[in-house]
């Protein structure tokens, strides 16, 4: 073998362990898209549907979380973003009812294993816990790309009304991340809390994991769009309380976190707006 050639193969493995060590872009998002009511008139959803699935597209996450997604809602955002899959089924018997699916790009993720379970005393049958007025569950995917840890992103919609079942919940989601995280898994926590940050079932959820930060506060850029994430339908937030977030779990950085407050024509696409951020994943060593 020459010298040049030596050259070339040590210039080619130098390469490669440079690219190796670079962190990964990960853009994640977290959007509650509203149930297919008739009730919600103009805003109902085939009123609608068209911009959820033009938005998903137009801000193109590599993964995201959606909640009160009926399997109507799930066929449609489907057939409409033909470039993602979509995982989760509906929290009532066979499948049927509102889901917390996780999409993510097939070109760049390769589906290891999921699944979802119940927040409730009996997670692993449809249930309703504690004080909640509706059952509620936890969508969990493991994906796989190259060059980068393997993410765990587990998608949740807690209750609104029952207090027990937020902080029961936030318990529950704390021991199953501990008893199921894996040694360099990249965390992504996202959801319809139907909280604020400062509550205590959020204080608990991040007590319980540790490793988990809320991604608002550790953007490297000024947060972009409302504080806010609530809108029922109006063209604001109804108030500065974010209820939908995004926590991720060391070895993640927060590059830009943004609430997107888009109108069309004077309406909003969902009662909600989404959660966008901006990660890099580090590397594991």
């Amino acid at each position: 073998m020459t010298v040049r050639s030596l050259f070339f193969i040590a210039l080619a493995a130098l390469t490669s362990v440079s690219f190796a060590a670079e962190p990964a872009p990960l853009r994640v998002m977290t959007y509650n898209i509203r149930l297919d009511l008739a009730s919600d008139g103009v805003n109902a959803w085939p009123n609608r549907r068209g911009w959820v699935a033009a938005q998903v597209e137009w801000l193109r996450p590599d993964l995201f979380g959606m909640q009160e997604v009926q399997p109507g809602q799930k066929a449609d955002l489907a057939a409409a973003l033909p470039r993602y899959r979509i995982f989760g089924e509906g929290r009532d018997e066979q499948g049927a009812g509102e889901a917390s699916p996780i999409g993510y790009a097939a070109q760049r993720f390769e589906f290891v294993e999921g699944g979802q379970f119940w927040l409730s005393p009996t997670p692993e049958v449809s249930s309703k816990g504690w004080d909640a007025a509706y059952p509620r569950i936890v969508t969990w995917t493991r994906l796989k790309s190259r060059g980068a840890p393997v993410v765990l992103a587990v998608n949740t919609h807690w209750d609104h009304i029952g207090e027990i079942a937020r902080r029961e919940s936030a318990l529950q989601i704390a021991r199953w991340l501990k008893a199921n995280a894996r040694r360099c898994e990249a965390i992504v926590l996202l959801g319809d809390f139907n909280t604020g940050l400062d509550t205590e079932p959020l204080r608990t959820i991040v007590q319980g994991m540790p490793s988990l930060r809320d991604s608002r506060g550790l953007s490297k850029s000024a947060p972009f769009g409302p504080a806010g994430t609530f809108n029922e339908f109006k063209s604001a937030a109804v108030n500065d309380t974010a209820i939908d977030h995004v926590f991720v779990g060391t070895g993640i950085d927060v590059e830009r976190y943004a609430v997107i407050s888009q109108v069309i024509d004077g309406r909003v696409p969902s009662d909600h707006f989404p959660v966008l951020v901006d990660l890099t994943l580090a590397p594991c060593r």
